[in-house]
């Protein structure tokens, strides 16, 4: 095993404790890789917190965990402020698309409510207490599974 690989793998166990323990997969995911490998600061994890639950605890958006993917990965490749007219940085897209393709291919869709469904078999109103608390028992490890894999596939990428 090579040592991305290596590093992948711990990621894969901290990013799913702490999902586990803690919530929020988007911080999860940035969290594990600032830990891991660096390149991620306490202002980018602070920043992800609301897009939990695919922003705003809506399920609407992008899962959490991918969010905090695509994140991690343009705080490495993504375009820099003082470049903004320096063109598109297509070589973050790429990256940032094989990584959605990864997600959707392994996890059956890129909402929240998309996992949601795949998880449980329905959806779930995060913002109704009684909801929240059967959405938590239903998807037992799964979205801690899906944030951990997502952690691991970005370090092994970057």
């Amino acid at each position: 095993m090579d040592t991305k690989q290596t590093l992948g793998e711990q990621a894969y166990d901290k990013a799913l404790k702490y999902e586990l323990d803690y919530g929020c997969c988007p911080q999860c995911v940035l969290a594990t890789v600032q830990e891991t490998i660096g390149m991620v600061d306490d202002q980018t994890i602070k920043a992800s917190h609301a897009l939990s639950g695919g922003g705003a605890l809506l399920g609407e958006g992008t899962c959490g965990a991918l969010t905090g993917g695509l994140m991690a990965l343009s705080a490495k490749y993504g375009r820099d402020r003082d470049k903004l007219e320096r063109g598109r940085f297509i070589n973050n897209f790429k990256k940032a698309k094989e990584l959605s393709e990864r997600f959707k291919q392994e996890f059956g869709g890129l909402t929240c409510k998309e996992l949601q469904k795949q998880f449980t078999g329905r959806t779930y109103d995060m913002w109704n207490a009684e909801e929240y608390k059967a959405f938590s028992d239903a998807r037992g490890p799964k979205c801690a599974n899906a944030t951990a894999t997502v952690t691991k596939w970005v370090v092994e990428m970057l």
